[in-house]
């Protein structure tokens, strides 16, 4: 879209858009039923316009951070920091020869979350109060249990979580099929009868692998199944919906970039509960847009990771169920920003009193982790 088509807004041009890239090493080595890894990297973009600067930030790859700064921020820079919309159209506009799904979309969404905090800031509100609240606060699970963790580890990570009033919790699978019942069994006798239990295989399973595994799961009282196979099997995914055990909820949706997959999913009758992430989907914008489709289809919404960035959004979305408190990005949101929300009775409520997402990045304590 070419400076020149530009139309005539009232609000404030953006003065600047810059991103950068902070890898975090994890605090032991971490996997999950099909990916290892030993650092986390943070892409953090920051918008300003009249004297305020927005922040938003994706996990994803240092290419994503340069691919901000070579051909988004200059697409953006000098329009309507009022107008988000028209922002994000100009961008998906702009990487149309380079695919939308992937480093484009998660590029996209670093900086659509900062427009976001920045318009917020401008008008000096919340962010859940200019999206427009509809609950006081969020119901979280913790999200963890990785298969590189001992079975005391993972017992002491989701003890942990239930102690502290969170009755939800989420443990991975898939990385040794043969150990996960045992594994599950233990996480049950560590969280008690009356917590919730949540698997996540990552698409590690074959589809009749995961309708046995799902059985024995359902005598362990495990009540959400994600990811049983690969995510782009839509027909996978109906049929263990179809044939999962009663009272157990099937998901998929992380690996979504767009509303054509989500409502592709939705068509396929793939999941009982949709996931969608703002740090992905392109940003807090097409995480607003699954959460009008799951609107459509009478299905819950819940957020994937990045808790941080979630928190207002899914207050002001009707369709959500809950938030996925990731153990991971919630130890790097508490390093580097100040503002970053614990949860209280298994909740995070949204600051009123600080305006945008409520955050302050450390740039001094993140410095030593930049790229």
């Amino acid at each position: 879209m070419s400076r020149s088509s530009r139309p005539n807004f009232s609000g404030p041009p953006i003065a600047r858009i810059r991103s950068s890239a902070f890898r975090i090493p994890t605090a032991t080595p971490e996997s999950d039923g099909t990916l290892e890894w030993t650092s986390t990297t943070l892409v953090l973009v920051e918008a300003a316009a009249n004297g305020k600067t927005g922040i938003g930030f994706s996990y994803a790859d240092t290419a994503t951070a340069r691919l901000v700064n070579d051909k988004l921020a200059g697409i953006v820079t000098g329009c309507d920091a009022l107008s988000v919309g028209y922002c994000w159209e100009a961008m998906t506009a702009q990487i149309r020869n380079l695919g939308r799904p992937g480093i484009c979309s998660m590029a996209i969404a670093a900086v659509d979350n900062a427009l976001w905090d920045l318009k917020a800031r401008l008008l000096d509100m919340p962010l859940v109060t200019l999206l427009g609240q509809v609950r006081t606060a969020v119901p979280v699970y913790g999200s963890g249990g990785f298969t590189s963790y001992s079975v005391a580890t993972l017992q002491e990570q989701l003890a942990d979580w239930t102690e502290k009033g969170i009755t939800r919790v989420k443990m991975k699978i898939g990385r040794e099929p043969e150990q996960d019942v045992s594994r599950v069994a233990a996480a049950r006798q560590a969280v008690g009868a009356a917590s919730e239990l949540f698997v996540d295989a990552n698409g590690a399973y074959s589809c009749k692998q995961a309708l046995a595994m799902a059985q024995a799961f359902a005598d362990e009282g495990v009540s959400w199944l994600e990811e049983p196979v690969v995510s782009d099997d839509l027909e996978g995914l109906r049929l263990i919906r179809d044939r999962a055990p009663p009272g157990m909820d099937i998901s998929a949706g992380e690996y979504g970039y767009d509303s054509i997959y989500f409502r592709r999913m939705l068509q396929a009758g793939a999941v009982d509960v949709l996931q969608a992430d703002a740090t992905r989907c392109a940003g807090i914008t097409g995480f607003m847009q699954a959460a009008a489709l799951c609107r459509a289809f009478n299905l819950p919404l819940s957020s994937h990771c990045a808790p941080s960035i979630h928190v207002h959004s899914c207050c002001a979305a009707q369709a959500v169920r809950h938030l996925e408190y990731f153990h991971d990005h919630v130890r790097i949101e508490k390093m580097l920003f100040d503002g970053a929300l614990e949860p209280v009775n298994g909740e995070l409520i949204p600051d009123l009193s600080r305006p945008g997402l409520g955050l302050e990045f450390k740039y001094a304590d993140a410095a030593r982790y930049a790229v």
